[in-house]
């Protein structure tokens, strides 16, 4: 296990984070996903944490806030020292019927934390991330509430799922602007299946210097090597798709991926997570698993290594299609790159 450091911070994560989205019952359309009770997840825990795992991450809307409190009692009931886990959990959905029970208000932030500290037995969170876009709350009133978090000890670093490039910066300028503590991670999907996220967070978080943990790296378990062309099998990706993948795209990478595995003996979900692993931008790659097996599977994916002509076949057959601004820039771009003259040697 190879650890990375969190954005710019000096925190050290490790290249893969445990998920917990599994612990516990959950409705509606997550119901396929959660499932584990306390000595389920306690087992999943330790063998995580004894194969190098540092990095826990929940929400408090996974399982209602029930994923928190199975994770904070984990903790407790395999005696691990604080100083040696990072926890981070999420703060935005819905947690009950009122109108300030959801959102990135500082009235529902503020009381979202208290809970969720509550739930995890902890007196601070090392990770505070806000889980969605509020098209309602000022983006200057959410770094605010954030800083104020910080400033109390109650919250170590903060960072930020699924928001647009625009907002993360935005967000970011306001916090430069106003001497607040920044987002310093963007939890986001990105699979060699699909890669969106690389036409303007990226380049986006490779300026600014901000860590990526990576949700859903086998695209909902399309990419676990049990689905193909001729018949999607049986698993959560069956009776929940999502997220939106360009099926014809995945499995020809799948058919790519699989004499890839063949030849080392290892499985399709480990040429998929491995990848991810050689992407630069990629602080952390986020796995769940309701059984050991399912996890020491995706953990062996840290002792498989592509060569240069495998990342450069995936690469190509996973490459997103031209789209504007792109093309542009890229064109232009090369008319100034040329104009740098190499020093000449000897």
């Amino acid at each position: 296990m190879r650890y990375n450091r969190l954005g710019r911070t000096g925190l050290l994560v490790s290249e893969l984070c445990l998920g917990t989205m599994t612990f516990g019952e959950s409705e509606g359309r997550f119901k396929d996903i959660a499932g584990l009770g306390q000595g389920a997840a306690d087992e999943i825990v330790k063998a995580s944490f004894d194969a190098g795992i540092n990095f826990f991450d929940t929400a408090n809307v996974y399982s209602l806030g029930k994923s928190e409190q199975i994770l904070g009692q984990s903790l407790r009931n395999l005696g691990l020292k604080r100083d040696e886990v990072v926890v981070a959990t999420k703060a935005m959905g819905t947690m009950g019927d009122a109108p300030n029970s959801k959102g990135a208000s500082r009235f529902h932030i503020m009381a979202a934390v208290e809970a969720s500290l509550e739930r995890l037995q902890l007196d601070h969170i090392d990770l505070y991330q806000i889980h969605g876009f509020d098209v309602l709350t000022p983006i200057e009133e959410t770094v605010r509430a954030l800083d104020n978090l910080v400033s109390r000890g109650l919250v170590r670093y903060v960072g930020v799922s699924n928001w647009s490039a625009w907002a993360i910066m935005k967000a970011l300028g306001i916090s430069e602007r106003l001497n607040l503590a920044r987002f310093e991670s963007l939890q986001a999907y990105y699979t060699v299946a699909g890669r969106d996220l690389e036409r303007e967070l990226v380049p986006m978080m490779q300026s600014e210097q901000v860590g990526l943990m990576v949700w859903s790296p086998l695209a909902g378990g399309l990419l676990s090597g049990k689905y193909s062309r001729a018949g999607e099998g049986q698993g959560r990706r069956a009776n929940f798709d999502f997220p939106p993948v360009d099926k014809d795209r995945a499995f020809d990478l799948i058919d790519l991926m699989r004499p890839m595995a063949e030849s080392r003996g290892v499985t399709v979900a480990q040429i998929a997570l491995s990848w991810l692993l050689h992407q630069p931008v990629v602080s952390s790659v986020i796995i769940g698993a309701k059984r050991l097996d399912q996890l020491t599977d995706n953990i062996a994916a840290c002792d498989v290594s592509l060569t240069g002509d495998e990342l450069a076949q995936l690469g190509d057959a996973s490459k997103l299609p031209p789209e504007y601004p792109g093309w542009m820039l890229q064109m232009q771009g090369s008319y100034r790159a040329g104009a740098v003259q190499k020093p000449r040697v000897g």
